[in-house]
């Protein structure tokens, strides 16, 4: 599976300089609105310390990373459920990413113009809020048409679904974002087909300069409004990371870092954060071909697992041998894993853990 995180955001915000920062992709960074026209894509390798040690310690041919898409989708402004702008294009752009990345502008700059003509983080988030939310209660509306004579008919399976739907179009009026409705697994299914865009997890991301990489007042507010919602706010500078991309070595980039009190970029602070926010893991395969990473949800069985390598390992799956990290790196190989009896037969029941190393048994 490969995590995909759209990038949103009023315009001029940085979300393209954050875009450029993150990803060898390059888009178009300029001082006016709507200089992004198709959502940028840009595949990024999540950095993962323990694939290096397996690689070291199994040398392979090769070794490859998992990695997350980052989407940069143009600036959406006031309006934009109804099309203004390029809203609608953008809307649908946004329905197909994984997770929400919410650039904020929480820095005042007279050569950097402001959509709105003046810097205030709560009311540009908030207008991206109603924009999504209005959107989302134009998909609940047609629902609803559409289920309310099913459900005159009896069907009961409809009149728990209108029923559910209600309770949508009732938050959404009230200002409310979908992902504040809590349903149970049930309910989460009959509604699985319905997409809404502020349903998705988001990230706020607040773009501030470099002397303020610790916090200014303007991300004080915005903080108290992440806490009050329960979602989690990163404070970076688009600026900033692009510097540090430039660099070339590692050490370069942990002294420059130092500089301004930091001891990781905000690039693996974004990823980390986003597989925290999706509840997701890595498992490992290792040989002499190849050592790779892949990332799978928490909670996931060995099945599933292999079915992220190749759906036939899925269908015919029969077991999986799994090493346990810290024993792989304690025993060195393989072999001394299975001579030390630290290698694990688990069967279509077994829950993969984080850092798993794994192989696949599996009929054709």
């Amino acid at each position: 599976m490969s995590l995909q995180c759209g990038i949103v955001g009023l315009p001029n915000v940085g979300k393209s300089t954050l875009f450029n920062s993150l990803s060898s992709a390059r888009a178009e960074a300029a001082n006016f609105p709507f200089c992004t026209i198709e959502p940028n894509v840009g595949v990024v390798p999540v950095p993962d310390h323990r694939l290096d040690v397996l690689a070291e310690l199994v040398k392979p041919e090769k070794t490859i990373q998992t990695v997350i898409k980052f989407v940069d989708i143009a600036g959406l402004v006031k309006g934009a459920s109804k099309g203004e702008g390029l809203g609608n294009k953008f809307l649908a752009n946004i329905r197909e990413v994984d997770a929400i990345i919410h650039v904020i502008r929480c820095f005042d700059d007279p050569n950097v113009v402001h959509v709105d003509g003046s810097i205030d983080p709560i009311r540009d988030k908030e207008i991206i809020d109603t924009e999504l939310q209005l959107k989302d209660l134009e998909t609940i509306e047609k629902r609803i048409q559409k289920l309310e004579k099913v459900a005159k008919t009896g069907d009961k399976e409809a009149k728990k679904r209108l029923e559910l739907l209600e309770r949508y179009k009732i938050a959404l009026e009230e200002g409310k974002n979908a992902r504040t409705i809590k349903l149970t697994e049930q309910e989460k299914s009959l509604m699985a087909d319905l997409f809404l865009l502020t349903d998705k997890p988001v990230i706020y991301l607040a773009n501030v300069d470099e002397e303020s990489m610790q916090g200014n007042e303007m991300t004080k507010k915005l903080e108290e409004v992440a806490k009050a919602e329960g979602a989690e706010l990163i404070i970076n500078s688009a600026i900033l990371e692009e510097q540090i991309a430039e660099l070339e070595t590692e050490e370069e980039k942990m002294e420059f870092l130092a500089e301004f009190g930091l001891e990781e970029s905000g690039l693996n602070r974004l990823i980390k954060a986003s597989y925290h926010l999706l509840d997701l893991i890595t498992f490992f395969t290792a040989g002499p071909k190849e050592v790779r990473a892949w990332t799978i949800c928490r909670g996931w069985k060995a099945p599933q697992a292999a079915g992220v390598i190749h759906s036939d390992f899925e269908r015919g799956f029969i077991k999986a041998e799994v090493i346990k990290f810290e024993d792989y790196v304690k025993y060195k190989s393989e072999l001394a894993c299975k001579e030390a009896g630290k290698i694990a037969i688990e069967g279509k029941e077994y829950i993969v853990q984080d850092g798993d190393v794994m192989h696949f048994r599996f009929n054709v």
